[in-house]
């Protein structure tokens, strides 16, 4: 069995902050991941020779730390402002620009970008599931792990142990690893606080246009490229084409509200959940959103965090170290995320060196980057 110092669930915005920091004080850290690529909500999808943001559109910083980080991002040119303004699309379908103008920062190569910017050097384990975490008696986390890609049957299972674990998961599934170590490794409290955080659902729509639409639509709307909704069951409308640096169409990308989303979240076929999201923005905007080139749809089962809770780092009362972080920790947003994976990382070294981190570390990670 492979033993590692840190083992690092997930590969998110709390994850890779979290992983680099800690590697830059000088622990051993391997952060494993079930998807194919990093980012979690930072998601992009290549298709149709282009990039498409189906999960957080933009970021917009708010707080000094991550306000730096964004602007070491765009001196790198790896992140730029795409507006200042989104437009609301009203219950009566009347569109209207919001009084709240500030940047909105995307990355042009699509803002899964963002996360890549904090892989270099880490030990980075993709298609890798966490499905059992146990405790061993030399005082030890033994994960054992899965590649959901694979069939079970001619992939057997691998196995690391770790002295210390971080878990950046959302809490339902981070719930559904640890629940079982309730009785025996994990007091009741933790396991509360854990159950207490509840996420909400999206369904993504991605859809490509013939070129002339774009002239349609910015002979009705101007510049306007993002809108957020509240003609339900739409929540979000952007005009994703116009991130990228040489759009060979528009392509537009809408998100449903929870409420929707939750009565198809678990339909087989959501091709036709796709369809009637567009004819919904069709309804209200253009007619042919109805009738895209092609369409692609995603389903988020824990898209934003409903009920986050008030901490940036929810660490268990047990003999073995163990800190849960992610955007449900002390916030909701990708900001959140990357704020918690840092103060999480400071909490762990404290545990296990009983000394924190200075955010230089941080900075020593992605001064590549420069």
């Amino acid at each position: 069995m492979e033993q590692i110092e840190i083992v690092i669930i997930g590969a998110g915005m709390a994850g890779l902050s979290c992983a680099q920091v800690l590697q830059q004080a000088g622990y051993q850290v391997v952060v494993v991941e079930k998807s194919r690529g990093v980012g979690g909500r930072l998601a992009t999808r290549r298709s149709h020779d282009t990039s498409i943001d189906h999960g957080t559109c933009y970021l917009s910083p708010r707080n000094d730390l991550f306000q730096k980080f964004i602007s070491h991002l765009v001196e790198a040119g790896i992140v730029h402002v795409w507006t200042d303004s989104v437009y609301e699309l009203l219950p009566d379908g009347s569109l209207r620009m919001s009084l709240e103008r500030f940047p909105r920062y995307v990355a042009a190569a699509g803002m899964s970008a963002i996360a890549k910017t904090l892989t270099p050097g880490l030990d980075i384990r993709l298609n890798q599931r966490v499905t059992h975490i146990t405790t061993s008696a030399q005082q030890t986390w033994q994960l054992t792990l899965e590649n959901p890609q694979s069939d079970p049957a001619n992939s057997p299972s691998t196995k690391l142990e770790a002295k210390a674990l971080v878990i950046t998961v959302p809490a339902p599934q981070a719930l559904d690893l640890l629940a079982p170590l309730a009785d025996s490794a994990l007091d009741d409290q933790f396991i509360r606080q854990l159950r207490s955080v509840d996420f909400i659902p999206c369904i993504a729509v991605m859809a490509g246009y013939p070129l002339e639409c774009l002239q349609d639509w910015q002979e009705k709307y101007g510049d306007v490229k993002a809108i957020a909704s509240q003609y339900a069951p739409l929540a979000w409308i952007g005009v994703d084409s116009s991130k990228r640096r040489a759009p060979s169409q528009p392509v537009l990308v809408v998100q449903s509200t929870a409420e929707f989303a939750q009565t198809v979240l678990d339909m087989g076929d959501l091709m036709p959940v796709g369809r009637s999201l567009l004819q919904t923005a069709a309804d209200a905007l253009a007619p042919w959103l109805a009738t895209p080139d092609w369409m692609q749809v995603h389903r988020w089962r824990y898209a934003f965090p409903s009920h986050p809770l008030p901490n940036q780092h929810l660490t268990a009362d047990s003999e073995l170290p163990l800190v849960c972080t992610g955007d449900w920790c002390g916030g909701m947003r990708v900001e959140s995320a990357f704020l918690s994976g840092l103060e999480a990382a400071s909490q762990l070294s404290q545990r296990l060196r009983n000394q924190g981190i200075t955010p230089s570390c941080f900075w020593q990670a992605i001064a590549p980057l420069e």
